[in-house]
């Protein structure tokens, strides 16, 4: 994650999104989500302080009250890079796409929002964010597995056999050349 970030701001990329733990990670056996939880307690302070140090904000979509004594550690890292303004890195931790849509639907409904496009979008996990321009899918699979799937709508898709811990630079720049060739429409002609 890091090795691809900082080529990604070096390569003029403001934002990015990975996708940590997920809300069906915790039907994985208990050994591989208690492993998955002592990654986030160990790697994150040192992630916030590494961020903190090239001026990018760390954010956090999902649920992360379910995390116990890691919760405090999440938020630590939000409120040490807090005010950086040179990038911003999006984990989702305790995310599902499905479950954010619910969520955003109640939190307007409680604050007696009409749910409208607007209103929708200012209540997901990501309001602080523009919608993804490219979406990176690796380790040989062809869906998104419930990942941004409202801000998806008109992201560019790019699906790679190579496994997430192989992804290099040379991938994201191949990924960002071929994306500058493509033509957007956003649903237009």
């Amino acid at each position: 994650m890091r090795t691809v970030t900082e080529h990604a701001l070096k390569m003029g990329v403001p934002y990015l999104s990975f996708y940590a733990f997920s809300t069906e990670n915790w039907n994985r056996p208990k050994e591989e989500v208690d492993g998955l939880i002592s990654l986030i307690k160990k790697g994150l302070p040192e992630v916030a302080v590494e961020m903190k140090k090239r001026n990018v904000k760390l954010v956090f979509m999902g649920d992360t009250s379910v995390f116990g004594d890691a919760r405090d550690i999440i938020l630590q890292a939000k409120i040490l890079t807090s005010d950086c303004d040179g990038g911003v890195v999006n984990i989702g931790l305790n995310y599902g796409g499905r479950a954010e849509i619910i969520t955003a639907v109640n939190r307007a409904i409680a604050k007696g929002e009409p749910v409208n496009e607007a209103t929708f979008s200012s209540n997901l996990y990501t309001a602080c964010l523009p919608d993804p321009d490219v979406i990176i899918r690796t380790g040989g699979e062809k869906r998104l597995s419930n990942f941004m799937l409202y801000q998806a709508a008109y992201a560019e898709l790019f699906f790679l056999d190579t496994l997430w811990p192989d992804f290099s630079e040379a991938d994201l720049s191949t990924i960002l050349d071929e994306f500058g060739c493509r033509n957007r429409r956003f649903g237009g002609v």
